[in-house]
């Protein structure tokens, strides 16, 4: 039973941990480029936030939205 968990631990300290030991390694030569994931994400994060602000605005200056406080039935 100890070799199952012995196992597992191999598993995931050899195995799946390895990225994140390569960005470990990689940081200390370049802070930006071990990072540059969450540069990605957050770019991808602003880029969605922008167009679903012009969505918004379209729609409320089309006047298509219902601002009624009776719009919902459980208002």
């Amino acid at each position: 039973m100890t070799d199952f968990f012995y196992a597992i631990e191999d598993l995931f300290v050899n195995v799946l941990f390895a990225p994140f030991d390569a960005l470990r390694a990689l940081e200390l030569e370049s802070w930006f480029a071990a990072n540059a994931i969450n540069w990605i994400l957050m770019i991808v994060g602003m880029v969605a936030f922008v167009y679903w602000m012009l969505q918004l605005k379209k729609f409320n200056d089309n006047g298509e939205e219902n601002k009624s406080i009776t719009s919902h039935s459980y208002l």
